[in-house]
């Protein structure tokens, strides 16, 4: 960006020092109260440019006061061919030029703003240069301070996510070891030792912005672990993931919610039910499937944080991977299952 600018004032600078002072060269000799005058020319011209770029674009122009701006261009526009016709009358260009050079044009000692209205041109294209240059900052430096203003206000909403999740996360699994400690004391206690990896997990990895897919994909095993410990022999839970280390980026504790909602939904004590996880990779396309059994009478709630997860993992989505997902929720009325696919382009 400053490069680009760079080059934008070296640019205007080249050009206003071509404009005032290589036409001189054309002649072979000139007196130095001509080269002297068109050098005071194009430190004028130079110093309109940063005037308006620096000071009255700022202080008028972008605080509202844009016809006080107008005046002063104005002002400027008409002053500048003046001034200049009195300092060629001041050096006598007229004498000067029959001197030095016979050949040039005779000028006109009568001032008409026609007369010099390349002047006027001139100092209206560097004013004019300098708005675009001026503008042109404001409205990038404004997009800048937006996407910040944009990133911070995700940063906070993803911050308030994860928080609501981690807690819901953990009322299901200690509710799922407080039923242990009621019918096996030793699987509580291992149920509690796969808990505490688990902790680690959320308490440390969810800190960063993301995790790997090994990571998540070992998770969402564990918590098959510790559910299927108070699980009856009736209820089938299968597993498939990629085989070997997987250390493609991804947001952590994305997918384990809609796991989190098979096992909450999705099985009975007393009716055969199953729960079909499956995670496949290829190249950066992620596709993550969970299926459960469907029962004619939805399952009661059992927490008042119901929902959260699967609500505040859609949201994620958007704010993460927004137009990179694809999630769709289906209802098999004649299979009697439920089915979340969601695929992510993980790049």
């Amino acid at each position: 960006m400053r490069s680009i600018i760079f080059s934008v004032h070296f640019a205007v600078l080249l050009g206003l020092l071509v404009f005032t002072c290589i036409p001189l060269t054309i002649t072979s000799s000139l007196p130095v109260q001509i080269w002297t005058k068109q050098l005071t020319l194009y430190a004028a011209l130079v110093g309109i440019f940063y005037l308006h770029l620096r000071v009255l674009i700022p202080k008028l122009l972008y605080n509202n006061r844009g016809g006080i701006f107008a005046l002063i261009v104005f002002l400027i526009c008409i002053a500048a061919p003046v001034l200049n016709h009195q300092a060629d009358k001041l050096i006598d260009l007229q004498g000067l030029l029959r001197r030095f050079a016979p050949g040039h044009p005779p000028v006109d000692d009568r001032y008409t703003p026609v007369g010099d209205l390349s002047i006027m041109i001139m100092t209206m294209i560097v004013i004019g240069i300098a708005i675009i240059i001026s503008v042109t900052r404001k409205v990038q430096a404004d997009l800048l301070k937006e996407k910040a203003l944009e990133n911070d206000r995700i940063a906070g909403e993803l911050a308030i996510l994860r928080s609501q999740i981690n807690p819901h996360f953990f009322f299901n699994v200690l509710h799922t070891i407080y039923g242990l400690t009621e019918i096996d004391t030793d699987r509580a206690r291992e149920a509690i030792y796969t808990l505490s990896h688990m902790m680690r997990y959320v308490l440390y990895e969810t800190r960063q912005p993301s995790t790997t897919l090994e990571k998540e994909l070992r998770l969402i095993d564990s918590y098959r672990q510790l559910m299927q410990l108070r699980l009856p022999e009736h209820v089938a839970v299968v597993f498939n993931r990629p085989e070997g280390p997987l250390n493609i980026p991804l947001s952590p504790m994305l997918l384990l919610p809609f796991v989190e909602n098979a096992f909450k939904h999705g099985i009975s004590t007393v009716q055969p039910s199953h729960i079909y996880i499956s995670a496949q990779l290829c190249q950066a396309l992620l596709r993550f499937e969970v299926r459960n059994t469907l029962f004619a009478e939805p399952a009661k709630e059992t927490d008042e944080g119901s929902g959260i997860g699967l609500a505040n993992t859609r949201r994620r989505l958007d704010l993460i991977y927004p137009g990179k997902y694809k999630l769709t929720v289906k209802e098999d009325r004649e299979l009697q299952e439920f089915r979340i696919e969601l695929q992510i382009t993980l790049t």
